[in-house]
């Protein structure tokens, strides 16, 4: 079976999905999953106006690139352009890459849920501006987020702050450490009407959690700077760490040590409030998480009334049912 064959055969396992997207307003989409649909090293997205293939182990030639989107567009019905971003090993001397076209570079515009969000194949970073697999955890707070405070922790791009802005949030505070990320938040927030819900804060997420938990600021230096917030109670915390990261106010373990990201974020919240907390790690077995997130609640004195698996879209298939990124909906 080639590539460009589990290609079309993934798009039309996607059928349904697909017009349950259309429907809603959303034309951002994996159309090929990796090794979980017999392509390993390999991602097929669509992005609006644009198709986006990612590999992370060998490359893909630019013959087989344009084989890939003659495919994809023939199997949606459209005419999308196409660049390939090669993420792995760097490739042999006499290797011929796609040379994608001007179009494929230009910024697009992709929707989800009918809000629109900027999208380039190629930036000054490597990750896309808007991570697909956490579509369904978007959905969730903008559906739960009328008259709530929202804190986005580890925004990126503010994805998660833009829905809950959509959904009638009262505030919607982004916080990260990279300003380009944020300066693409804001533009989204503006293109969809809704930057005075939204607020943004370049800083370092730990001091700023801490703070709002009440909690004493721990750093390395005790001249180290931080950005200093008061405290307010939010209703809703989205809680997005990666999976690993040393800064000069902590390091961040989510496989070894999420409650100590998790127990200020309950301490953060207003009476009744909740966290959405995500871990990434293929490895972390989603029961025994769910057991640490308990333990860590009760220990804090903010033991949980609920805590919800919020399962992931289709279009992101795991062999067992059992996909890395796990999404968990605590309520105290």
């Amino acid at each position: 079976m080639t590539l460009r064959d589990r290609l079309l055969a993934a798009i039309d396992a996607r059928a349904a999905l697909l017009a349950r997207l259309q429907a809603e307003g959303t034309d951002c989409v994996r159309l090929l999953h990796g090794v979980a649909e017999d392509a390993p090293g390999v991602s097929v997205d669509r992005y609006g106006g644009c198709l986006l293939v990612q590999t992370f182990r060998a490359p893909l030639a630019a013959h087989a690139v344009d084989e890939l989107q003659r495919a994809a567009n023939d199997a949606l019905g459209l005419d999308l352009p196409i660049a390939c971003n090669h993420r792995g090993a760097a490739p042999p001397p006499d290797f011929v890459a796609h040379a994608p076209s001007e179009a494929a570079l230009a910024e697009h515009v992709a929707c989800e849920r009918g809000l629109r969000c900027r999208f380039r194949a190629r930036h000054r970073g490597q990750d896309p501006w808007l991570f697909l697999d956490f579509r369904s955890g978007r959905a969730l707070v903008q559906q739960r987020a009328t008259g709530k405070r929202v804190l986005n922790l580890f925004a990126y791009t503010c994805g998660v702050g833009v829905a809950a802005a959509a959904g009638g949030a009262s505030r919607a505070l982004n916080v990260d450490f990279a300003q380009s990320a944020l300066d693409v938040g804001a533009d989204n927030a503006a293109a969809n009407g809704l930057a005075d819900r939204c607020a943004f804060l370049r800083a370092d997420c730990l001091p700023v959690l801490r703070q709002l938990a009440k909690l004493p600021v721990q750093r390395r230096g005790k001249n180290l700077p931080y950005a200093r917030v008061e405290h307010e109670p939010f209703d809703l915390v989205v809680l997005d760490p990666p999976r690993f990261a040393k800064t000069p106010f902590g390091t961040i373990d989510v496989v070894r040590d999420y409650q100590s990201l998790f127990k200020p974020a309950l301490l953060a919240l207003a009476d009744g409030g909740a966290v959405l907390a995500t871990n990434h790690v293929p490895t972390v077995d989603e029961a025994g998480w769910h057991d640490a997130l308990r333990r860590c609640a009760e220990k804090a004195g903010r033991p949980l009334r609920a805590l919800e698996r919020v399962p992931i879209d289709g279009d992101f298939p795991s062999f067992d049912g059992k996909p890395p990124l796990k999404l968990a909906l605590a309520h105290i």
